[in-house]
């Protein structure tokens, strides 16, 4: 029983689709599979761009691979495949993609795809065409409409607009629960402690978050409860020039060494954009001050 899409941020649309599709499975004892892709098909375009064709614009990341493996777990999605896109799969006709990958590769018995799916080069597949093929080729279709959320279409723009201004409320209604990016603490530079403000340092390892600067956050796997703490997720133009990102966690009164251990940092509200400081002095000030904001905003919404 499969679906196809890029399930960026894994929002309550998706959830829908799933389990409605997970229903489907269970009736007819097969499988649920998500066919996906790495990279997303418009970051290739925007780093290959045709010939005479439109620039494209990549979209913004909502979360880590990882995170998105896990979230279609907890769907209880069985298998996932991640085709990798490339020049192959972006030329190849759209009758090829459900003939080669969803019936011969992936043997579906069961497609169920989104009301705007659109797949094959030049984006020549649709549902009509899914719909002509199907009885030809032993498979049955299904299509999921629209999710809506208070009037407003869910979709994974939706997400992004709502986490780029900073919106953490309008996304976990959309996403269906808080956002997070989890990661593995590594080494950093320890400039952290060295200023009075050690970090929990986190890579994230795609170049346009969809929220960046600096943030109210809880951090979930060091023990029975979430810490509080304040984060900055981004390339830290005060500190150095074109930066790699990262996310930093500054957790409040916490002193141990968790170097290699797994963590969820949760995202709860957004104080300000990053900002360059002339001086390491002006630097600490100004991180002083987003401590205490984030302990006060803390305090105000226990």
């Amino acid at each position: 029983a499969l679906t196809i899409g890029t399930f960026a941020g894994v929002h309550v649309g998706h959830r829908e689709m799933l389990a409605q599709l997970s229903a489907v499975a269970r009736a007819r004892g097969l499988p649920v599979c998500v066919l996906t892709f790495e990279p997303h098909p418009r970051e290739w375009f925007a780093a290959h761009p045709r010939p005479g064709a439109a620039p494209v614009t990549p979209p913004a990341r909502i979360s880590t691979s990882r995170d998105k493996l896990e979230a279609l777990a907890e769907c209880g999605v069985y298998r996932v495949c991640i085709a990798h896109f490339n020049a192959s799969l972006a030329s190849q006709p759209a009758e090829e993609f459900i003939e080669r990958i969803v019936v011969e590769g992936l043997q579906a018995r069961c497609l169920m795809v989104g009301d705007d799916f659109r797949f094959g080069a030049r984006r020549r597949g649709d549902y009509d065409m899914l719909a002509e093929a199907a009885p030809r080729l032993g498979f049955d279709l299904m299509r999921q409409p629209t999710v809506e959320r208070h009037g407003v279409r869910v979709s994974s723009s939706a997400v992004r607009d709502a986490l780029a201004a900073g919106d953490f409320e309008r996304a976990r209604s959309l996403l269906g629960r808080p956002y997070t990016i989890s990661g593995r603490v590594i080494h950093g530079r320890k400039l952290g402690r060295d200023l009075g403000f050690p970090t929990l340092n986190l890579p994230v390892r795609f170049p346009r978050p969809a929220s960046s600067g600096i943030f109210v956050v809880r951090v979930h796997g060091l023990g029975d409860a979430p810490l509080p703490g304040v984060a900055s997720l981004g390339t830290r133009p005060a500190v150095e020039e074109n930066g790699a990102l990262l996310l930093e966690v500054h957790l409040f009164d916490f002193s141990r060494q968790v170097y290699g251990q797994r963590v969820s940092v949760e995202f709860l509200h957004k104080l300000r954009d990053e900002a360059h400081y002339d001086s390491l002095d002006l630097l600490v000030a100004q991180i002083r001050r987003d401590a205490d904001q984030a302990r006060d905003w803390l305090a105000q919404h226990a």
